[in-house]
């Protein structure tokens, strides 16, 4: 569909150069498994978290103006995920392992490399809260007991890796 130019074309720019990345968060959130290219079409929790979050994207778009509409979009997502997360509490991915807060916690932080800072504000959670959460979640995906450290990398490498 072809809005021409204005507020609505750029969505839909947005959403073309933004889809692939914010469905990929999408699945690693509700632990549904990946299958490359066709994941999408084995993953239907995750494309409802990721249309309704672009919907209400798109229901905001013109109010927007300035602000950074992929972190936009992906709180929406993280709002919608955290609405139904009991939902999504089983899962066949690595991250099913963890419970939705732990699940969210290391997607933000070390999957998409948001600072501690902001996705304690984005969560209502303390710092400390945070740390304790991402590193608890990091040691049991490697199958060790929870330490004090920091998890050793950010990026979406280390969330593969993990």
């Amino acid at each position: 569909m072809d809005h021409g130019p204005g507020p609505y074309a750029e969505f839909e720019a947005f959403v073309a150069g933004a889809a692939g990345r914010l469905l990929r968060v999408a699945i690693l959130l509700t632990a549904e498994p990946d299958t490359g290219a066709a994941g999408a079409a084995d993953a239907p929790a995750a494309r409802g978290l990721l249309g309704d979050a672009l919907a209400r994207t798109y229901a905001n778009w013109r109010r927007l103006r300035g602000d950074d509409p992929y972190d936009h979009t992906r709180q929406e997502l993280c709002a919608a995920f955290l609405r139904t997360g009991r939902r999504h509490h089983g899962g066949s991915g690595v991250l099913a392992r963890l419970g939705p807060l732990e699940r969210l916690v290391l997607v933000l932080r070390i999957y998409e490399g948001v600072a501690e800072e902001v996705t304690a504000a984005q969560l209502g959670l303390p710092p400390e809260r945070v740390r304790a959460l991402c590193n608890r979640s990091v040691a049991q995906l490697r199958g060790a007991p929870a330490s004090g450290g920091a998890p050793a990398a950010a990026g979406p490498a280390a969330a593969d890796a993990a």
